[in-house]
């Protein structure tokens, strides 16, 4: 791992990577019943699509409308009509659930004097909510929201915060992230990127390529030696 020697910052996506994007749902499968997992399955889908169109039409909404917005057709496509149910999915987003390695693993990270930042498309208020909750706060540099530029991820210019706010070359920034789509994007922008694979799923046949592929993100630690 030659090319990760001179990584000053590692840098994660935030939902998928750092957060577990089925917790909500997971905490009210009983409620929603069988159609919980496509339930979750859509809500993901779409708010990604979302995001994505958004950019491509130039109409750009912050992550937490387009949130909802997906999360309204999923209940619509799956035939849930519960107002309370909805809105206890979107309450728990607030406060949704890191995966178990991550805290401890930007934990020693930062002790281990990188600097930490997230990158993603989640609104400030999302982000600050969910850091909040996972009591991330105190370890991390940087907290960066595509809400400062009106544009998502997989845009160059979302990616280039991260140098301007942490002072770094593209090549000294690890980025972390389990969203395929993600790791092009950042890996053709210039970053080192490894790839959190956690489902085993193929490669996406888009530009830029990671240098690591990782099942969990505790191996971001062996990947830096530390």
């Amino acid at each position: 791992m030659s090319s990760l020697q001179d990584i000053q910052a590692c840098v994660f996506d935030a939902y998928g990577t750092l957060f577990d994007v089925s917790s909500p749902m997971q905490r009210r499968r009983a409620k929603i019943g069988p159609e919980a997992d496509k339930l979750n399955t859509l809500w993901r889908q779409k708010q990604l699509e979302y995001s994505g169109l958004r950019s491509l039409m130039g109409a750009h909404a912050d992550f937490w409308q387009v949130t909802a917005e997906a999360l309204d057709y999923a209940m619509a496509a799956c035939n849930l009509k519960s107002p309370a149910l909805r809105a206890e999915l979107m309450e728990l987003y607030l406060a949704i659930l890191p995966y178990a390695e991550t805290v401890e693993t930007v934990t020693k990270l930062k002790a281990a004097k990188k600097r930490t930042a997230i990158l993603s498309n989640g609104s400030l208020t999302m982000l600050t909510s969910a850091v909040n909750h996972s009591r991330l706060t105190p370890h991390l540099d940087a907290v960066l929201t595509v809400d400062d530029i009106g544009i998502y991820k997989p845009h160059p210019r979302v990616y280039q915060m991260a140098v301007d706010r942490l002072d770094v070359q593209p090549e000294q920034v690890l980025f972390v992230s389990s969203n395929a789509w993600d790791v092009a994007g950042a890996a053709h922008f210039g970053f080192q990127v490894a790839w959190c694979n956690r489902m085993g799923n193929p490669p996406e046949k888009l530009p830029g390529k990671p240098v690591a592929e990782i099942k969990s993100l505790d191996e971001v630690l062996g990947l830096l030696g530390v």
